[in-house]
């Protein structure tokens, strides 16, 4: 396996969606599925022998669904990114989830090329967001907008510094680590200690989370 192979993870107990999905994934090049599981225990498991990079995850399965796997994954395996598999298209539900700590949300009628989309773009980006999850994010904060922010003003944001400031504004426009390094003339290690300590400031699991906190404490723009 080449070093930049994309190592993946299906979990869905319905055998024929998984088998079919285990089709579209082996025409994806630098791709390789490394583990099956039908539902959050059994993934579980499994990954105690091998990680992947990225878990393909369906919220309703028996024994562990994918919100409490979801759960677990952020404190004992938060370097996985999740894509979340869903047939519920819900703005609250869908915020929900990506504030729980899901990198993106993919519903299960989506084209292949969008699936491979999400992979690639999570594992380079941290966060996939397509125009559903956007929309019900955006209208989550308009509703969260309309109601106070206890000791919340524009001037409050956690001492965040200027570069951090920069730095997060950049990772809300989908620049990887590499072209932040570049835009703001600083090193990778330099971006990446940045990027920690923008989660710990903001007390969210993820790069999703930092776009989330950004778009509600209106740290950029949102039309």
């Amino acid at each position: 396996m080449n070093n930049n192979t994309i190592k993946l993870a299906i979990v869905d107990d319905q055998k024929l969606f998984l088998n079919g999905l285990k089709f579209i994934i082996e025409t994806f090049e630098g791709i390789e599925l490394i583990i099956e599981a039908h539902d959050g225990e059994d993934f579980i498991q499994k990954i105690k022998d091998k990680t992947p990079d990225v878990v393909l995850l369906d919220l309703k399965m028996p024994i562990m669904d994918g919100v409490e796997t979801t759960k677990y994954l952020k404190v004992h395996h938060p370097d996985i990114k999740i894509l979340l598999l869903t047939m519920y298209n819900d703005e609250r539900f869908i915020t929900h989830l990506m504030e729980l700590g899901a990198n993106g949300y993919l519903l299960k009628d989506e084209e292949p090329e969008i699936v491979e989309e999400a992979i690639r773009t999570v594992v380079q980006k941290g966060f996939y967001f397509n125009d559903y999850v956007s929309k019900a994010l955006l209208t989550g904060v308009k509703v969260k907008n309309n109601k106070a922010l206890p000791g919340f003003t524009s001037n409050d944001k956690l001492n965040l510094t200027k570069r951090e400031l920069e730095v997060l504004q950049l990772i809300c426009q989908e620049l990887t680590t590499s072209e932040i390094a570049q835009k703001l003339f600083i090193s990778i290690r330099t971006v990446e200690g940045h990027r920690k300590n923008l989660l710990e400031k903001t007390g969210v699991r993820n790069m999703a989370g930092l776009v989330i906190y950004a778009m509600k404490h209106k740290l950029i723009s949102v039309v």
